[in-house]
C-alpha cells in the first residue's frame, strides 16, 4: 500500500469504481475506475473485495484485472491517511480485499499498463500472473512517505523475486522499469502498450480452456504450501491429489488420454 499522487475528487460510492465484465467466451475482466490514479480508496477496497467474492461464488474460466490505459493502479487514497487508527482500518480493508483476489479458483492476470504502484503493485502482485507494457513502472514506495506497505508488499513481493530484491525495492522505494521488473521475476511477460489487454485476455482464454477444476485445487496447494512446512504442502497435495479424482474434469481427461494420447480432452469445468 502506498500513496499515489493526490487523485482527483473520487465519484460517490454509488458509482461503480471497479466493474466486472463477464464475457461471452467466458472470461472476466475486472477494471478499476477512479479517476487519472486509479487511487485504492476505501470505497475502490470494499468493491473490489464485492467483485472478488462474486467471482469465487460464481468462477468465471479465468479472470484479467485492468486499470486505465496509463495507470494500473497508483497506491492507496493518501488523504484517508491519519493516525494508527485510520492505518488499522485500511490496513484490514487492504488485506481483505487483495486476500479475496488471491483467492479466487480461478487463474488471474493483472494487466499492467502504466505504473503499478504501492497498492497498486500489491493487487498485481495478489494475483497469480501479471502481463506488462514495455512502458510499465512497478514499485513499492511507501517509504518515501515514512511508511511501510500495508497491502502485502512485504510478504508476497518477497514470495515472488526474493527477499534481497524485496528489500532493494521496499527500502529504497524505487521504481522498477519493465525490463527489470522482467528480468526479476516480478513480471511475466512484456508487450506493446497497446497489447496489454488483449494479450492477458489471451493467456486467460488459454488458461480457462484447460481443467479449471483441476486448476483451481493445484492453485490452491501451491499457494497454502507456501505458508506451511514442506511436510504440511505434501500432505495438503496428497489431500488434494485425491479430491481432484472426484470432478468430472479428472474422468473425461484420464479416458480421453487412454483413447486419444494426451492433450486431446475438452473439459466441462466440473
Amino acid at each position: 500500500m502506498c500513496a499515489a499522487p493526490a487523485p482527483e475528487p473520487a465519484p460517490s460510492p454509488v458509482d461503480a469504481l471497479v466493474s466486472v465484465e463477464r464475457r461471452g467466451d467466458g472470461l472476466a475482466v475486472v477494471t478499476l475506475s477512479n479517476g487519472k490514479v486509479n487511487a485504492l480508496s476505501t470505497e475502490v477496497l470494499r468493491q473490489l473485495h464485492a467483485a472478488a467474492v462474486d467471482l469465487t461464488d460464481d468462477p468465471p474460466g479465468a479472470v484479467v484485472v485492468t486499470g486505465s490505459d496509463r495507470v494500473f493502479a497508483a497506491g492507496a487514497d493518501i488523504s484517508e491517511f491519519g493516525g494508527p487508527d485510520e492505518a488499522r482500518a485500511i490496513g484490514g480493508l487492504f488485506r481483505t480485499a487483495l486476500d479475496a483476489v488471491a483467492d479466487i479458483p480461478r487463474a488471474t492476470i493483472a494487466a499492467i499498463s502504466g505504473v503499478a504502484l504501492g497498492g497498486g503493485c500489491e493487487l498485481a502482485l495478489a494475483c497469480d500472473f501479471r502481463v506488462a507494457s514495455n512502458r510499465a513502472r512497478l514499485g513499492q514506495p511507501e517509504i518515501l512517505l515514512g511508511i511501510i506497505p500495508g497491502g502485502g508488499g512485504t510478504q508476497r513481493l518477497t514470495r515472488l523475486v526474493g527477499p534481497a530484491r524485496a528489500k532493494d525495492l521496499v527500502l529504497t522505494g524505487r521504481q522498477v522499469p519493465a525490463a527489470e521488473a522482467l528480468a526479476i521475476g516480478l513480471v511475466d511477460e512484456l508487450v506493446e502498450p497497446d497489447q496489454v489487454l488483449a494479450r492477458a485476455l489471451e493467456r486467460a482464454a488459454e488458461l480457462a480452456a484447460g481443467a479449471v477444476a483441476a486448476q483451481a485445487l493445484a492453485k490452491r496447494a501451491i499457494d497454502r504450501g507456501l505458508d506451511i512446512t514442506l511436510g504440511g504442502g505434501l500432505d495438503l497435495e496428497q489431500q488434494l491429489f485425491v479430491e481432484v479424482f472426484a470432478t468430472d474434469d479428472a474422468a473425461l481427461g484420464v479416458q480421453s488420454f487412454l483413447e486419444h494420447g494426451p492433450g486431446k480432452a475438452t473439459f466441462t469445468g466440473h
